[in-house]
């Protein structure tokens, strides 16, 4: 019987956790939170990228628990507004704004506005404590709407329509949200190879002495 590896998912956030567990079911892996553990120092935020904050968070606990460790950053990037909020997605309206300010932000600043192409895009890494790290990325294409509309999801979700479902983000079930989403395809882009990672992960840890 194979071994079991442990990953760190590096959130708090327990639905994006039983999600990426959900998905790794058939996989010989243990997956923890960073509530699993005891208190573990703030990582800010603060790559230029996607890729730049996704690879901090995941190499900073990956190198302060000694376990791999799994991190996403995403966003929303919207072509009149020159691409942001982009990395600033989640702070586009105040540190502590609610997504319901966020959204109504974003169509603040899309007023008079013709333009209304968006993408929503993920960098998921996978980071060892040595420092190396696999990336995995993907992209989703839609339209802010001129209004927002459904309750599902959180974030923007309720103003980014997405065409071939004529609906927005927060009018789809978690499963149709999860077939198409930004999120979902570099998650399923993983999976479809995570034999792979597993053989990588054995590669890059480090071997500790028993005393």
């Amino acid at each position: 019987m194979q071994d079991k590896i442990t990953i760190v998912i590096a959130t708090r956030n327990k639905g994006k956790k039983s999600e990426i567990s959900d998905l790794l079911k058939g996989f010989p892996v243990e997956i923890k939170g960073l509530d699993d553990f005891g208190p573990i120092p703030h990582v800010d935020e603060d790559g230029d990228t996607f890729d730049e904050n996704a690879y901090k968070k995941a190499s900073f606990t990956a190198r302060v628990l000694g376990l791999p460790a799994l991190a996403d950053d995403s966003g929303l990037l919207v072509e009149a507004l020159d691409g942001a909020p982009g990395v600033l997605s989640a702070r586009y309206a105040g540190k502590n704004a609610t997504n319901e300010q966020r959204c109504q932000k974003l169509l603040q600043e899309m007023k008079g506005k013709t333009n209304c192409k968006a993408a929503f895009e993920c960098v998921i890494s996978i980071a060892v404590p040595t420092g190396p790290a696999l990336t995995y990325e993907a992209r989703c294409e839609g339209l802010i709407a001129e209004q927002p509309s459904g309750s599902n999801g959180f974030g923007y979700d309720p103003v980014f329509y997405y065409p071939p479902l004529n609906k927005t983000f927060a009018e789809l079930t978690r499963e149709e949200k999860s077939h198409v989403s930004h999120r979902g395809k570099a998650l399923r882009e993983l999976c479809g190879e995570f034999d792979k990672v597993m053989i990588w992960i054995k590669q890059h840890m480090p071997v500790y002495e028993k005393l």
